[in-house]
């Protein structure tokens, strides 16, 4: 099975080109930055093809290796979540890039949302709530979602939409919350800047991620939108000391340092019920 990912090269891509190789998929991974793509240690196992989503090949289907099944990891201009790059350039070239896709003869797309689709909601999120987003890229989301939707049903291609919460680990932006607190433990700094701590946020291993991503895509019986996420509603104190025990670190919180988001829930989580039904549970 021939399996095209976009968005190769970051942050979960990287966790999950391996995944889908031990899983006997071929894999073609796209690329901007050809030297960042040589560099990654499972570079030459699979089969390469640039690509700019927003000056895609006029045939893309073909151009791409007329691939049995994709994962569109792809999107630009993050963490800013209020820019209005996300309506005005990521969309519309998204919706025209999958769409020729899918009118090429792509019959299998996996692509991926957020949470932030969910808006301000609070409480645990299920895939059957309607969605009201409140920033830009939450928005650009939803109706990339919605338009890859009707597209999907009119070319009679299996749609899978996975709706990210967060993650963290290896190769993590080095702005995120996780990413500063490894930097600080390295360090061996005493204290750690933070939030008060006491939003309830959904966080998942980038590995265990992966490993949902890839098991969605190798499957369709499980369609539509499907969260991706644990399922546990901790406090971001609790999930910060957590990790530091499993570091087997000692560090100190210095909690209240920063403000809290006015961007998000104060808390949320995610149902994992369509997850685990990929899962056979």
């Amino acid at each position: 099975m021939r399996i095209l990912v976009t968005g190769a090269t970051g942050f979960i891509g990287n966790h999950l080109i391996p995944i889908l190789l031990a899983r006997g998929a071929e894999v073609i991974a796209t690329y901007r930055n050809k030297d960042a793509a040589m560099d990654r240690p499972w570079a030459s196992a699979v089969t390469w093809r640039e690509l700019d989503i927003f000056s895609p090949p006029d045939a893309p289907f073909e151009a791409l290796g007329a691939p049995d099944r994709m994962i569109h990891l792809a999107w630009h201009g993050l963490p800013n979540y209020k820019d209005s790059f996300h309506l005005d350039k990521n969309l519309p070239a998204d919706t025209f890039f999958l769409t020729r896709l899918m009118e090429g003869g792509l019959k299998h797309l996996l692509a991926t949302g957020t949470c932030f689709e969910y808006g301000l909601q609070e409480g645990e999120l299920s895939e059957t709530m309607p969605a009201d987003p409140n920033t830009v890229y939450g928005q650009a989301k939803l109706q990339l979602q919605q338009r890859l939707r009707d597209a999907a049903a009119e070319h009679g291609t299996v749609f899978q939409w996975a709706r990210l919460f967060y993650t963290y680990g290896k190769g993590q932006n080095p702005k995120s919350l996780f990413a500063q607190l490894q930097t600080a433990i390295d360090n061996g700094e005493k204290t750690f800047n933070m939030s008060g701590g006491q939003q309830v946020r959904d966080y998942l291993p980038v590995e265990k991620l992966a490993d949902a991503l890839a098991s969605i895509a190798l499957q369709a019986e499980v369609t539509g939108i499907i969260n991706v996420c644990s399922g546990r509603s901790l406090t971001v104190q609790e999930l910060v000391e957590e990790y530091i025990r499993k570091q087997n670190a000692t560090i100190d919180l210095n909690l209240g340092y920063y403000p809290y988001p006015d961007y998000e829930p104060f808390k949320f989580w995610g149902s994992t019920g369509k997850l685990e039904r990929v899962y056979g549970n």
